[in-house]
């Protein structure tokens, strides 16, 4: 025999009741003999108190609610009947509506609901589907029989809680079941006194219920249907990548259910643990699921942790002082005060040194527990040797959960590790010494932002990163495709996932969270109507949640920098190939680089200084191992590079300059890579890296080209001005190859001034060999002070540099994996 339980979700429509009775015709047709218990239709319950209240306030707002309730049952009986067998349901109905309407007009009169009144009232929620659905099945050919659960279900007189008396319940189901053949259609959540007093089990009442019946039965199997695919690793409407649990233990389902799981309520496992009875989670509305199975020993039993979950709104009371250290009954008495009050402690957490304990309760019960504690501490708090209570509201307990976290080690380091990686506060912490459980309290407004991260830690296969990518150019769409070819390779091999969330250009931009289709993304960009707006993308951010998440500026925007320090606030991590950001103001420097700390998020830009080449990270490195940095020299402009490379005796300075144009490998307006200011911002931002606090003004540089030149009307005057000037740089590269020697333009960083300036070098120089636009830069420090350091390779040019951002990325993923792995 099997019992089921159908909830409010799955008898919500007239349709509905038609999927119950195929899933019942095929358990009768397996030769199992069931019998079920229905809550009321959805919403019901919540209508009849809200009846009832409107009448003790003699509001005949009641009445048009109540012939409301009355219409919705009757409409379920005109869709679910032929017209000939309608009557008699609707008579029954009516009946049943009238009956009520006599309860609550007494309300009414009276102007008093008490807790027995509304028992009566709520409990025609269940009689009147449970009516419905037993008619409903006899027209399908089903032996269905209604039952009040009144008549089996006995308890004693707690109103709105009522708890069950179970020798008699337990003779009363047993007699009804062997007495009474047929499909018992069973009223949930009700039951009555000795004396037939109508009550109800409070919260979740209908799968006790069941559970009470089915443990009575001694059945083989107690289901309980509702509308999602059995018990979840965490909330599905909080955590994107919850999942459905294949079995778990009667203990993880009474901790799963005791900390906001809503699938299960506590009370309904004691009966089947107790009775070594197998409860299923099924969904009505997805028959092919087979369930979430709850039993003593769950076979295969999966991970370290089954679930997560969280309460959303608590309050931590905190009762502390030097009067409580190593004095006993001080508990005793706290405890003692808090039932006294009948406030119910969800959480209980002490601190060692014995100097303070605090309790997380509902914020309805503030008030009074505070006033009962303070009361019994009176005399202390007068003596000043006890606080008095410390209040913290607007708070969340998370709880994580796994009977195979028991003697793991590592378990509370992956958690915490996942709240520090987003700069999540731990109020308070609480673990039993069974280990089944850790529970953390943190602040409410982290709530979705920790169970994510905390999810990651412990379920995700995968590394997902999401890609919030501005400029859409050369090097952003390299990016593109270069994460496009390489997504199956990085998600096969090194399970990482590039989630292109966001792309945008100057004018336009498109977000989808679960990612764009790097296939078609021109055209959905060329078709979107959404303006680019960062502000609109940070609300996105923190209204979807996302985690590990990556803005990546491939523009040349200073407005976009302007943003920074918000993208950095909302946890998100920076890639940037702009420079813009590292080479305003040293103060914003440090900003975004202390926020970056701040949030636990990156801020990287190895592009800046030499595209792919990892210039940053090696100087970095040096620093980190403990070497000192005695000279920089460096050639970190690929177009000036390929000037000077190629500028030898016998060809005109102003023909090379054309050529490098022709190339592309200048600006528009080749005095802007000639200016050297460009090549200014690099070296400002090495300055920096090692520790100098300069301004773009500190950096000294020695001008390439004659005023006449730079200060042209328009580029056709500048190259003009430029043959003019021929003879000026002939006279320079003929003096220099004289000596054997070569031009090169070197910025340089030693005893702590930056400069730019033209040099001749000899062949013993690295810098000599250089050829095409190829960048280079020689670190001469402590360890390597007789041959420097020498990092040479392309410096311009779009794959390279998309390289370089894309390995920034790559930083960014392995730093999550190995905290992951923690």
């Amino acid at each position: 025999m099997k019992i089921f339980k159908f909830g409010g979700t799955s008898v919500g429509k007239p349709e509905n009741l038609k999927i119950i009775c195929e899933i019942l015709e095929r358990e009768i047709i397996k030769g199992t003999e069931p019998a079920a218990v229905f809550s009321a239709l959805s919403g019901v319950t919540n209508q009849l108190i809200d009846i009832s209240r409107l009448a003790a306030k003699k509001d005949l707002a009641y009445r048009n609610l109540l012939e409301k309730l009355r219409l919705r049952h009757i409409r379920f009986v005109e869709t679910l009947f032929p017209p000939p067998e309608q009557k008699n349901i609707a008579t029954e109905i009516d009946a049943l509506i009238n009956e009520l309407q006599e309860i609550v007009h007494g309300v009414y009169l009276l102007k008093e609901l008490s807790d027995r009144s509304k028992d009566l009232i709520m409990s025609f929620g269940e009689r009147l589907s449970a009516k419905i659905i037993a008619a409903y099945g006899k027209t399908r050919g089903l032996s269905t029989q209604y039952v009040d659960a009144r008549e089996i279900i006995v308890t004693d007189d707690n109103f709105g809680l009522a708890r069950i008396l179970p020798e008699i319940t337990i003779s009363k189901i047993q007699d009804y079941f062997q007495n009474n053949p047929g499909l018992k259609i069973i009223t949930g959540f009700i039951a009555a006194t000795e004396e037939g007093v109508t009550t109800t089990l409070g919260r979740g009442g209908s799968d006790f219920t069941a559970s009470i019946i089915g443990a009575a039965l001694n059945v083989e199997e107690i289901q309980i249907w509702t509308d999602v695919n059995g018990v979840m690793s965490a909330d599905p409407g909080k955590v994107r990548e919850a999942f459905s649990l294949h079995e778990i233990s009667y203990e993880e389902a009474m901790e799963l259910s005791h900390f906001g799981a809503k699938v299960l309520h506590p009370p309904t496992i004691q009966p089947a643990m107790d009775k070594n009875i197998s409860i299923r989670i099924m969904n009505t509305f997805n028959t092919d699921f087979p369930g979430t199975l709850i039993r003593k020993t769950p076979s295969g039993n999966g991970g370290l942790v089954k679930g997560i979950t969280s309460i959303d709104n608590i309050s931590l009371l905190t009762l502390q002082g030097s009067g409580m250290v190593g004095v006993t009954g001080v508990s005793s008495l706290l405890f003692g005060a808090l039932a006294g009050a009948e406030v119910n402690v969800i959480l209980i957490s002490q601190a060692s040194s014995e100097h303070s304990i605090c309790v997380a309760i509902t914020p309805q019960s503030v008030k009074k527990a505070k006033s009962a504690i303070e009361a019994e501490f009176s005399l202390e708090i007068k003596a000043h040797i006890i606080d008095p209570v410390i209040v913290e509201n607007d708070l969340t307990i998370i709880a994580v959960v796994g009977e195979r976290m028991r003697k793991t080690t590592g378990l509370a380091g992956r958690l915490f590790n996942a709240l520090g990686e987003k700069a999540i506060n731990v109020v308070a912490i609480a673990q039993g010494s069974s280990e089944l459980n850790i529970s953390i309290v943190i602040d409410k407004k982290d709530e979705i932002i920790a169970l994510n991260a905390v999810h990651d830690a412990f379920f995700a296969k995968t590394t997902r990163l999401n890609l919030f990518i501005f400029g859409v150019g050369l090097i952003g769409s390299t990016l593109l495709e270069q994460i496009k070819s390489n997504y199956t390779p990085l998600r096969e091999n090194h399970l990482l996932e590039l989630n292109v969330v966001t792309l945008a250009n100057s004018r336009k931009m498109i977000f989808n969270e679960d990612g764009i289709d790097l296939e078609s993304w021109r055209a959905r960009l060329d078709q979107s109507e959404t303006k680019t707006d960062i502000k609109l993308l940070l609300n996105d951010i923190r209204r979807l949640n996302l985690t590990n998440n990556v803005f990546v500026d491939c523009t040349a925007s200073a407005d976009i920098v302007k943003y920074y320090a918000d993208i950095l606030s909302a946890r998100t991590s920076i890639v940037a190939a702009n420079k813009h950001g590292n080479t305003g103001s040293y103060s914003r420097y440090l900003k975004f680089h202390q926020l970056a700390k701040d949030q636990n998020v990156h801020f990287l830009y190895e592009t800046n200084a030499g595209a792919a080449l990892p210039i940053i990270s090696t100087l970095r490195d040096m620093i980190n191992s403990g070497d000192r940095i005695i000279k920089i020299e460096a050639v970190l402009s690929g177009t000036i590079s390929y000037i000077f490379n190629n500028f030898l005796p016998g060809r005109r300075f102003s023909a090379i300059v054309r050529e490098a144009k022709a190339k592309g490998y200048t600006e528009p307006d080749p005095r802007e890579d000639l200016s050297g200011l460009d090549f200014a911002r690099k070296l400002l931002i090495l300055s920096r890296e090692i520790g100098l606090p300069k301004e773009l003004s500190d950096i000294k540089i020695e001008p390439i080209l004659p005023d006449k030149c730079q200060q042209a009307d328009s580029l056709n005057d500048f190259f003009i001005e430029l043959e003019k000037s021929d003879e000026y740089f002939d006279k320079l590269i003929e003096r220099a190859a004289a000596k054997g020697r070569v031009l090169r333009y070197i910025a340089a960083i030693e005893n702590r001034q930056a400069e730019i300036k033209l040099e001749e070098v000899d062949a013993s120089h690295p810098f000599h060999s250089l050829r095409g636009t190829d960048n280079i830069i020689a670190f001469t420090t402590n360890r390597y002070s007789e041959n420097p350091l020498v990092i040479k390779g392309a410096g311009a040019g779009a794959e390279v540099t998309a390289a370089g951002v894309m390995a920034d990325i790559f930083k960014i993923a392995n730093a999550v994996i190995k905290k992951r792995s923690f």
